[in-house]
């Protein structure tokens, strides 16, 4: 941490102006301050400015979008010539008299120099205290009890990768395929073999919508709720499915038969509403066709 003094002189609009809290108010009052011939220093404890407000969805009582209304003054407050953002700081004290304070500041560590910093994001990625860097070591393993069958499936699949890391997109989708979903036993079996981390499986398990780390049903429905589906009348019938099925949406049948789900788009506007079972897609479906469409099944 560093300390830092302000020494300012407000008399006859000469000096400077320190403004205390960096929230919706505190912007305001340093961009009206500014326009007004102050050169303001603009202080927030935190490590960005914005506030409380920053965090919301809606304001009350128009129901604006919050960041719709504080963006203006995000910008404006980064780019005044008159304002200068002293971030992630906090006042230590307070000496003078009126029209000639001396401020006391302490500065919080931030790890970055901020005269370098190109807002490339990296130092979020990287950030120690949310990420704790462990070294591999032989004390890290998992070594999962499995079948024989598990077993020899992924000691197989394993096998046929020449490079496991290059390719750990596939290994997974392969994973997925054959049990329905990606199992947490059969994810640790496979850092354990490979030494991949099993944290950026997860990552990317997490990330693409087509994995589950939930175990699925024997058919996945798909109800697709994109705009052309849903101008046809895709809403009801989800709400159809959930009543035969007996669950909501992304639930799974209590006999382990289907899964239901709803998707951004299935690639089929032209055949709107459409569901899609698995890989076969079932067009300009209708409400009472539904339940002979799952009878196939």
């Amino acid at each position: 941490m560093s300390e830092a003094t302000l020494t300012a002189d407000i008399s006859n609009h000469v000096g400077a102006v320190l403004v205390v809290g960096a929230g919706i108010s505190g912007m305001q009052a340093a961009l009206d301050l500014a326009d007004g011939g102050y050169y303001v220093y603009l202080l927030d404890s935190e490590p960005a400015i914005g506030g409380l407000m920053s965090k919301l969805d809606k304001t009350f009582p128009t129901n604006d979008c919050a960041m719709c209304v504080m963006s203006p003054k995000l910008v404006d407050c980064g780019r005044h010539l008159n304002i200068e953002l002293i971030t992630y700081a906090d006042v230590k004290g307070i000496k003078g008299e009126p029209g000639n304070y001396q401020v006391s500041i302490l500065r919080k560590a931030k790890s970055v120099d901020e005269e370098k910093c190109t807002g490339c994001g990296e130092c979020v990625t990287s950030c120690p205290s949310r990420y704790i860097v462990r070294a591999p070591t032989d004390e890290i393993r998992y070594a999962p009890a499995l079948g024989e069958e598990d077993r020899d499936f992924l000691d197989r699949l394993l096998r046929q990768e020449p490079d496991i890391e290059g390719n750990l997109l596939s290994v997974l989708q392969d994973i997925s395929t054959y049990y329905r979903y990606l199992p947490e036993h059969i994810l640790e079996y496979v850092a354990d073999s490979t030494g991949i981390p099993l944290a950026r499986m997860i990552s990317i398990a997490t990330f693409y919508s087509a994995f589950s780390l939930e175990q699925k049903g024997e058919h996945t429905i798909s109800v697709c709720a994109g705009t052309a589906c849903h101008v046809k009348g895709s809403g009801p019938i989800l709400s159809r499915l959930e009543t035969i099925l007996g669950v909501e949406s992304g639930g799974t049948t209590a006999d382990r038969k289907f899964t239901l789900q709803t998707v951004r788009c299935i690639g089929c506007c032209a055949l709107a509403p459409a569901i899609r079972i698995d890989e076969e897609t079932y067009g300009f479906v209708m409400l009472r066709g539904l339940e002979k469409i799952l009878k196939e099944y």
